[in-house]
């Protein structure tokens, strides 16, 4: 029997936050306060691609903060690549613990397939 599932993606996992960067082979977070734009801001950082100011992920509540002035200052696809790749190593990590196995299928669309089979951790 398959499910789908809608997530809407709260980043509240430091590991899986380092597991996501690795994955984007871009610098691993580290927590700072930053300036963004107009104020500063306290949390564990992610440095993307091509964004003048970094996002602040506040662990606690798994909301993040960044300045990227409406795509002038980061392009959000690069934001976007960063929540999907979190929520797959959120859901590895997450599945194995409870002794299940996954499997990933890249899709053309730029999506990601994940399938968790029960019972079966490698």
């Amino acid at each position: 029997m398959s499910h789908i599932v809608t997530i809407t993606t709260e980043i509240r996992d430091g590991t899986a936050l380092s597991a996501a960067c690795r994955r984007l082979q871009i610098e691993q977070p580290r927590h700072e306060t930053v300036r963004l734009f107009s104020r500063e801001v306290t949390g564990t950082t992610v440095r993307l691609p091509e964004w003048r100011y970094p996002v602040v992920c506040h662990l606690a509540t798994g909301q993040i903060d960044y300045d990227n002035f409406e795509g002038r200052w980061g392009d959000n696809h690069h934001l976007n690549r960063l929540r999907q790749s979190y929520a797959v190593e959120k859901t590895r990590i997450e599945a194995r613990r409870t002794g299940h196995t996954v499997t990933e299928q890249q899709l053309a669309d730029g999506s990601i397939r994940l399938s968790v089979c029960a019972g079966a951790a490698s």
